[in-house]
């Protein structure tokens, strides 16, 4: 699941673009302000950043200049209010890769942001090799493994371990894993199943399944998975 920086401070927009773009299978993290962005992106590695033009503390444009100058190529899109041909001409001149005028349709912006990931090799497609620690899935052949062994997986858990390692250190809630565990038939996977794949899937990962340390529970949400060293 690719990881999408929202920057805006316009709560309402903030909720329906956060509900949105989890639906399509995205990972949203949100700042409100030019400082907030530029302390996330220092932290954390995204692999797309929407940005909003008119922040409390600045403006998008200088986000935009200033993630350019440590030489990231994180594809960037604005989202603006102002559809004037200098607005487009300074964005795009900055460093950024597309724009979108408010108010626009949530179904050609998550096209937009599609169409920018695949151009910067970031689709899911592209990743076929998943690694955690000593946790290394590999997409292509189908197999875990942990260090030099094997993991024993069923389909569903391999595909579980998958969208935890592709969201390492995000919050996946349940709704979120239960669209992702869709099976063949077309039936969903209920609650209480997952819960049973969750349990078997400690127990063939962690060293003590009781006291967890890659796939914590994180109540009321869903779970986060944990990148464990050594």
């Amino acid at each position: 699941m690719s990881r999408i920086l929202l920057v805006e401070d316009d709560v309402s927009l903030i909720d329906g673009l956060q509900y949105a773009l989890q639906k399509s299978g995205y990972g949203i993290e949100t700042a409100k302000s030019a400082a907030e962005a530029e302390a996330r992106l220092r932290e954390t590695s995204y692999d797309l950043l929407l940005l909003d033009v008119a922040l409390p503390d600045g403006t998008g444009f200088e986000v935009c200049r200033n993630v350019r100058r440590t030489g990231s190529l994180i594809p960037i899109i604005f989202l603006t209010a102002a559809d004037d041909e200098m607005s487009i001409v300074r964005g795009l001149d900055g460093g950024g890769d597309d724009y979108v005028t408010k108010p626009f349709r949530l179904g050609e912006l998550i096209s937009r942001i599609r169409a920018l990931l695949r151009r910067a090799g970031i689709s899911e497609e592209n990743r076929q090799l998943l690694v955690s620690g000593d946790i290394v899935v590999d997409m292509q052949k189908g197999r875990a493994l942990r260090g030099e062994n094997t993991l024993e997986l069923t389909g569903a858990e391999f595909r579980l371990l998958s969208l935890f390692i592709r969201n390492e250190g995000i919050v996946v809630t349940r709704n979120m894993i239960l669209e992702e565990l869709w099976d063949s038939g077309g039936s969903f996977v209920d609650d209480n199943t997952l819960s049973v794949y969750v349990r078997r899937l400690r127990e063939k990962i962690e060293k003590d399944p009781s006291k967890p340390e890659h796939l914590m529970t994180v109540r009321g949400f869903g779970y986060r998975w944990n990148e464990v060293k050594g």
